[in-house]
């Protein structure tokens, strides 16, 4: 999945829980936050509506990559336990769980 292709679909998905996503989706979307964060977040009002406006879809996108390794979303509230979270990172960075999972197909489409 391409930056651009996996900026479209976690804006597409802005609050869908329930699925997979690639790493390459979760890690494109994080950068294209960053970069927006820095570019525009030092304007105090435009930087808390780009907050805003991302926090809803990050949260999504992190809940469906911790399915996409097995996981279920509760673990996303891990992000609230400061030294903690460091597992989330090491589960972002796992690769997919091979073939369909109880959360659904397989998002490279391998089997």
């Amino acid at each position: 999945m391409g930056f651009v292709e996996a900026i479209k679909a976690c804006f597409g998905k802005y609050a869908t829980f329930e699925g997979r996503a690639r790493r390459s989706e979760y890690w494109y979307f994080c950068l294209f936050g960053f970069v927006v964060g820095l570019v525009l977040g030092w304007i105090p009002v435009v930087g808390m509506l780009i907050s805003l406006a991302f926090l809803l879809p990050s949260i999504a996108v992190g809940v469906r990559r911790l399915h996409d390794v097995g996981k279920s979303g509760w673990w996303y509230l891990l992000v609230f336990v400061p030294i903690a979270n460091l597992v989330l990172i090491y589960f972002y960075i796992l690769d997919s769980q091979a073939g369909t999972n109880e959360y659904g197909p397989n998002p490279k489409g391998i089997e």
